[in-house]
């Protein structure tokens, strides 16, 4: 009969809450230099935020970037920028916003078409405005930061509000994280990407409540034990499964990176980062902070007349 596979020991016991210190100090320079980068660099953002022209073209053969653009930035229309987009014929064209109207734009659009001649197949012509724009980025904010609260009430519901707040903290690594990586890299920052942001915080969140679900679990059967050789044998229980699903949801998204074109590649990369770093602070910071908050164990707080007579008699033991 054949073993099964265990890709992680049955029993690991590695030294994850005796290592918090290093963990929590690589955290804290991690997000200082993620805020840096989103200060000093800034972000990419893409049409959807910032507005302009996004126009997609087929060409008939393999497509020349660099004569295209040297024939686009002949025409005067601003910041113009081309990238190769799904196979080597396809070719996304961004151009900034006009001055002036609607006329404008599609005066740009017309003057693009003559430029690149006939021959060219236009798929896709889309025009964003800065007000659009602006709307989009105030959403986009509003709609991680309300995720962010939701997700704080609800840890905090369920368990005790140290675990919120250890939670709360460990989702905003992620999120700070994965904006300075992508202000670092300057990979467009678009409408996919914070639909990303909040797809890794869902996933973080469902890792961190998995451990937190185990940790108040052994707080409620070790009642003797210290906390942090506690947090330590909860970490270590839930390891394997935090470490095989993160593993199996990276194969996928790799697949999606590296075959989905170009459409999902920055979608697939904020969430190929979101899984790694997700599943870090889940281990390595969401846990360890439980020891500076005061959680307190399962019945800590009640009358002692109302705890069972075998609980009294294992603690008086």
């Amino acid at each position: 009969m054949l073993k099964p596979i265990r890709f992680v020991p049955r029993n690991p016991k590695l030294p994850i809450i005796k290592s918090r210190l290093a963990a929590l100090v690589f955290s804290a320079l991690l997000i200082l230099g993620s805020l840096a980068a989103v200060a000093t660099v800034g972000l990419n953002f893409g049409i959807d935020f910032k507005g302009g022209i996004l126009m997609e073209v087929r060409t008939p053969g393999v497509a020349d970037i660099s004569a295209m653009r040297s024939t686009l930035n002949s025409l005067n229309l601003g910041d113009v920028s081309l990238q190769e987009f799904g196979d080597e014929r396809e070719v996304l064209i961004r151009i900034q916003r006009q001055d002036g109207d609607e006329s404008a734009q599609i005066k740009a659009t017309n003057a693009v078409r003559t430029a690149l001649g006939d021959g060219v197949e236009y798929r896709r012509t889309e025009f964003v405005g800065p007000t659009v724009g602006q709307e989009l980025i105030e959403a986009g904010v509003l709609a991680v930061g309300l995720a962010l609260l939701s997700i704080l009430l609800y840890v905090w519901f369920r368990f005790e509000w140290q675990f919120g707040v250890g939670a709360l903290v460990a989702l905003a690594h992620d999120i700070i994280s994965t904006m300075g990586l992508f202000a670092i890299i300057q990979h467009e920052f678009n409408l996919a990407t914070v639909a990303a942001v909040l797809t890794i915080a869902g996933y973080s969140i469902n890792d961190t409540v998995v451990i937190y679900d185990r940790v108040r679990e052994n707080l409620r059967k070790y009642k003797k034990m210290p906390l942090a050789e506690l947090f330590e044998l909860s970490v270590n229980e839930t390891l394997s499964r935090t470490t095989l699903t993160s593993g199996t949801t990276l194969l996928a998204l790799f697949a999606i990176y590296l075959f989905g074109g170009a459409v999902l590649a920055d979608f697939a990369l904020a969430m190929i980062w979101g899984i790694v770093i997700g599943t870090y602070s889940s281990i390595l910071i969401a846990v360890p902070l439980l020891l500076y908050t005061g959680v307190r164990r399962g019945d800590d707080h009640l009358d002692p007349s109302q705890v069972p007579e075998y609980e009294r008699a294992e603690r008086e033991s």
